[in-house]
């Protein structure tokens, strides 16, 4: 532990040393007015940023303005992430005038003044596009706000030849990770409900996370929005890690159990069958499929293990289901445990990730810094012949936009 954050706060010393040579070298040829407002103004910027970061805690972020909150977040997000972009520009600099110095030293006793008068050019560039990285950064997460109810509908097929014959054709929509608590547009998110409307599904399944922390984040209007969510087959959900209240500090623990109480409750209330380690069975004519849901289950040490799978099989007649769908909300746990010790699951649907709301996500490269800490993390993956789907996530989470991976609505057809 001592030791991450020794390295944590190397990085963000180096980061800060960086950026302010950085900025400090850009501004040196202007006039000395200019060049002593706009380096206060980077010291007042980052004076700002830290006091965010360092008050986190202390400050009621839900009573703030939704504007002013969005924007300082975007703000802070973009100026500290182009830190690091400098940071890692100017490394590669470094360590590649170190390299050449070293040559240098070991071959020739006099480096060539041409040589010389190229290395500082060199260095110049890197530094201007450090400080052009760097900007990209704050403008980007300043755009991406305006990403956050953009709705993406993405569509697949998916074949399975345990699929009975009259399931053939089913349409799934799933949605994950709706975080209302973090939605300052009630308009904005109706047309995401209607936008999933509109994909005509069978059967819709919602993976977890509700809310952010308590269950009053889901206020009458959105309530009535949700119910909106409707299909033949019906609509199933199950919990993830933020739906149980374990990051707030409650007076008691009859008070957290209440609220995760009356959290269930709203999945009731809008018309959603709430899965907690438990199944269902459903029916086409003389055919059987199982759908499965477990509460939480997390691989990772820092997110929760209430899901039970043993529980949720209870009951279930394994001989006459050939094919089973799982709601898992964390991606970590198929991988753990269900294609290790439950190989009859043909097909598992989790959230969690909202692939970090940060990345590359076009149809020929992914990239999103979750990747380092999830194998799984957006989009389908295959073990064998089992299958898991990881969806990007309806809402937001703490950065207010998405800057490259948008929210999704999740469109599978079995064939």
């Amino acid at each position: 532990m001592r030791l991450r954050l020794v390295i944590i706060l190397s990085i963000i010393g180096l980061a800060e040393y960086y950026s302010f040579i950085v900025v400090k070298s850009s501004v040196r040829n202007l006039p000395s007015i200019w060049r002593t407002s706009l380096m206060a103004l980077y010291l007042s910027f980052t004076t700002i940023s830290w006091l965010g970061l360092i008050l986190f805690r202390a400050v009621n972020w839900a009573a703030l303005p939704h504007l002013l909150r969005n924007a300082y977040i975007a703000f802070v997000l973009g100026f500290v992430v182009g830190k690091i972009l400098i940071l890692l520009v100017m490394l590669v600099d470094d360590i590649r005038r170190l390299l050449t110095w070293l040559i240098y030293s070991l071959t020739y006793y006099n480096s060539p003044v041409a040589e010389t008068a190229a290395k500082i050019d060199r260095s110049t560039f890197m530094k201007q596009a450090a400080i052009v990285l760097g900007g990209v950064s704050l403008v980007g997460f300043s755009v991406g706000i305006t990403n956050r109810y953009k709705y993406r509908v993405r569509k697949m097929k998916l074949s399975f030849a345990s699929l009975p014959e009259a399931f053939k054709g089913l349409r799934i929509v799933q949605v994950s990770d709706i975080h209302t608590g973090s939605f300052d547009n009630h308009d904005a998110v109706a047309q995401g409900i209607e936008r999933i409307m509109h994909q005509k599904a069978d059967i819709i399944l919602f993976t977890g996370d509700l809310v952010n922390n308590i269950a009053d984040e889901v206020d009458d209007k959105y309530k009535e929005i949700f119910s909106r969510i409707k299909a033949p087959m019906g609509v199933y959900s199950t919990l993830g890690n933020h739906d149980y209240g374990d990051y707030v500090q409650w007076p008691s623990h009859t008070a957290k159990k209440e609220n995760l109480e009356k959290l269930k409750g709203v999945h009731a209330e809008v018309g959603w069958r709430l899965l907690m380690n438990e199944h269902i069975v459903l029916e086409r004519g003389a055919e059987k499929i199982a759908l499965v849901g477990i509460e939480n289950w997390s691989a990772k040490a820092n997110f929760p293990k209430y899901g039970d799978m043993n529980k949720a099989y209870e009951g279930l007649p394994e001989k006459n289901i050939p094919f089973k769908i799982l709601l898992s909300h964390d991606p970590s746990h198929w991988r753990e445990e269900v294609i290790a010790k439950f190989t009859d699951v043909n097909l598992t649907l989790s959230g969690h990730t909202h692939g970090m709301q940060f990345g590359v996500d076009s149809k020929w490269f992914k990239w999103s810094p979750v990747q380092y800490v999830y194998n799984e993390w957006a989009g389908i993956y295959k073990e064998g012949e089992q299958r898991l789907y990881v969806n990007r996530g309806f809402g937001f989470l703490g950065y207010p936009g998405r800057l490259g991976v948008l929210p999704e609505i999740t469109v599978i057809d079995l064939v």
